[in-house]
């Protein structure tokens, strides 16, 4: 499994520890919005690739907040990209769960879709190329 450089990782289960016990934090999905209304981690909001910067500031004005970003599977670069992105605009505690959607749905972990409860960003569209 690649690593983001400088980025810290949270691995599955410190993930859902944290989800099963409310800790406070956000949870982004850096995939196109259709990918997000398949199926996506608990709670987490939908936030295109494209759009981080535009998007994040206004969902997330603490700079300070927890922050975690996740993508399809381990070898997609979105979520290396958007962690990389949010340092840069100076989030100071950001991590990767590397292994992302692919690997929280292959360990039996739920995924809220559609018709179970999602928070969506604002303004989010269309097909993206992710690798």
């Amino acid at each position: 499994m690649a690593t983001i450089t400088g980025v810290p990782r949270v691995e599955r289960k410190e993930l859902k520890w944290k989800i099963d016990r409310a800790e406070p934090l956000v949870l982004l999905e850096i995939l196109p919005e259709e990918e997000y209304r398949k199926g996506h981690l608990p709670d987490a909001i939908s936030v295109p690739p494209e759009r981080v910067a535009e998007l994040v500031p206004e969902l997330v004005p603490d700079r300070e907040a927890e922050i975690v970003v996740y993508c399809a599977h381990s070898q997609c670069m979105a979520s290396r990209r958007a962690a990389q992105e949010l340092e840069a605009l100076g989030y100071t505690n950001v991590s990767a769960y590397e292994g992302g959607k692919r690997d929280w749905a292959e360990n039996g972990l739920p995924l809220e879709n559609e018709t179970s409860p999602a928070v969506v960003a604002p303004g989010a569209v269309g097909p993206t190329g992710v690798e």
